[in-house]
C-alpha cells in the first residue's frame, strides 16, 4: 500500500461518525421511562379501575367524562394562568440577576452564593415552609403590626395564586439565573469595549448587545419554564391542596385526586394522557416558533 492510500484510509476513518450504538442506552431508557408509562396511561383511560380491582374495559367513557366535566377545564384555565404568571415573572427576574451575578466583584460572588440556595431545597421543604410562614394562626402574618399584610393569603380566593405563582418564582428564579449567568459571560468583552468607545451607556449595551446576544438562552428558559409549569404539583400540594375550593386545583393535581383520592385510575389516566398532550403540543410550538433546533452560533465572525 502506498504512503497516499494509507492516508486516504486514515481520512476515511477519521471522517466516520461515531457509532449509532453510542445511543442505544439513552433509546432504551426512554422507552422504558415515557413510552411504556404513557402507552399505559392510554390504555387505563379506556378502563374503569380503582386501583385495587381488575381493570374493566369501558371505551371512551372516561374521555368523555373529562372533556364535558367543567372543573376539568377550570384546571387547565388555571394551569395555563399559572404558566404564563410564572413566565412573566421568573424571566425578567432571572435575566436581570444573571446579567448582574456574571460580573466580576467579590460581593457579587458571595450574594450569588447566598441566593442560590433555594435551589439545594426540595419543592415540598419550599411548600412546608412557606405554609408555616403564611399560617394565619401562628405564622408570621399572624402579627397585628404587619396591618394590611396580616390576613389569610393562602386561604384568600383573591390572592392565594398570585401567592403561589410568588412562591414558584422564589424556588426556581436561582435555576434560570444560572443559565442567564452562564450565557451573559460567554459574551466577548470585546462588543462592550467596541461600544463603549463609541460612547454607548450601560442601558444602551444592554439592549443592543446583552440581549440579543442571550436570545438562544432566553428560548432555552422559557422553554424550560413554560414546559416545566404543566408538571408543578408537590409545591402547590403541600400549600394548598388545590384550595380553597378549586382556586389552585391545576392539571397535574387534578390528576392525582381523580386517582388517589376519588380512587378513578380510569380518569386520572385519561387526564395524565391530556396532560402529556398539552405538553407535547406546546414543546412542539415553541420549538416551530423560535427556531430552537436552527440554532447557530452567535459569535461567528468575532
Amino acid at each position: 500500500m502506498s504512503v497516499s492510500d494509507n492516508s486516504d484510509g486514515v481520512r476515511a476513518r477519521t471522517k466516520t461518525g461515531p457509532s449509532p450504538w453510542f445511543i442505544v442506552p439513552a433509546l432504551v431508557l426512554f422507552l422504558v421511562f415515557a413510552i411504556i408509562p404513557l402507552f399505559g396511561a392510554v390504555i387505563l383511560s379506556l378502563t374503569k379501575w380503582d386501583g385495587l380491582g381488575s381493570p374493566q374495559l369501558t371505551g371512551l367513557t372516561n374521555w368523555r367524562a373529562v372533556l364535558t366535566d367543567p372543573v376539568t377545564w377550570t384546571t387547565i384555565k388555571l394551569s395555563l394562568i399559572v404558566m404564563v404568571g410564572s413566565w412573566a415573572v421568573q424571566t425578567p427576574l432571572s435575566l436581570l440577576l444573571g446579567v448582574w451575578a456574571a460580573q466580576a466583584g467579590r460581593t457579587r460572588a458571595v450574594v450569588t452564593t447566598v441566593y442560590f440556595l433555594p435551589l439545594l431545597l426540595s419543592s415540598a421543604a419550599v411548600g412546608l415552609t412557606f405554609k408555616n410562614l403564611l399560617d394565619p394562626n401562628f405564622g408570621m402574618t399572624a402579627m397585628e403590626r404587619l396591618g394590611p399584610l396580616s390576613r389569610n393569603w393562602l386561604g384568600d380566593r383573591e390572592t392565594v395564586l398570585a401567592v403561589v405563582v410568588f412562591i414558584i418564582a422564589w424556588h426556581f428564579v436561582p435555576l434560570h439565573t444560572l443559565l442567564y449567568q452562564a450565557g451573559a459571560r460567554q459574551i466577548p468583552k470585546s462588543l462592550y469595549e467596541a461600544a463603549s468607545c463609541d460612547g454607548a451607556g450601560g442601558l444602551r449595551m444592554f439592549f443592543q448587545i446583552t440581549l440579543p446576544q442571550l436570545k438562544y438562552t432566553i428560548v432555552t428558559s422559557s422553554t424550560l419554564m413554560l414546559v416545566g409549569s404543566l408538571t408543578y404539583f408537590d409545591l402547590i400540594f403541600v400549600l394548598t391542596s388545590g384550595g380553597p375550593g378549586y382556586a389552585t386545583r391545576i392539571l397535574p393535581l387534578h390528576m392525582y385526586l381523580t386517582g388517589f383520592q376519588a380512587a378513578d385510575m380510569g380518569r386520572a389516566s385519561a387526564i395524565a394522557t391530556l396532560l402529556a398532550m398539552l405538553g407535547l403540543i406546546l414543546s412542539l410550538t415553541l420549538t416551530k416558533i423560535t427556531g430552537f433546533t436552527r440554532m447557530e452560533s452567535q459569535q461567528e465572525g468575532i
